[in-house]
């Protein structure tokens, strides 16, 4: 499924109570960004390639982290990798990200799932780990 697509779809369907709006953003790489209804803090940036769905939200940047606090984080993380279903954590540039990826041939109910899902994540990996924050 394509994100011009995805978006359409999204536009007009609930999952699990939720709504969704989403954007396309152009450019080199296309890239939706789909708010979850409720989590309108932490959006959600899906990008296609030939073999994968890949939806990431960021969470914070380093620079939002208590001094010295790094490596504790980054172990409790890890941690925490196992029980969140169908999400894991990564550090992309500076910002600590929560991402998911899906088949491109995913169905769409199993694609809005995982958007809800993640943004579900998303907010309790941060009340996780909110003694790391300054």
């Amino acid at each position: 499924m394509d994100l011009q697509e995805l978006s359409i779809k999204l536009a007009d369907h609930q999952t699990e109570g939720t709504g969704f709006e989403s954007f396309l953003i152009s450019g080199d790489n296309d890239v939706l960004q789909v708010i979850v209804e409720g989590f309108d803090e932490l959006p959600i940036f899906v990008t296609v390639t030939d073999e994968q769905m890949l939806c990431i939200s960021y969470l914070f940047n380093e620079n939002e982290l208590k001094d010295g606090v790094s490596d504790e984080l980054n172990s409790t993380l890890l941690k925490l990798n196992v029980p969140m279903p169908l999400s894991s954590f990564a550090i992309i540039e500076d910002k600590y990200s929560i991402f998911g990826s899906l088949s491109v041939n995913s169905s769409f109910d199993d694609i809005a799932h995982e958007l809800v899902t993640l943004a579900d994540n998303a907010i309790d990996a941060l009340e996780a780990i909110e003694e790391f924050l300054k």
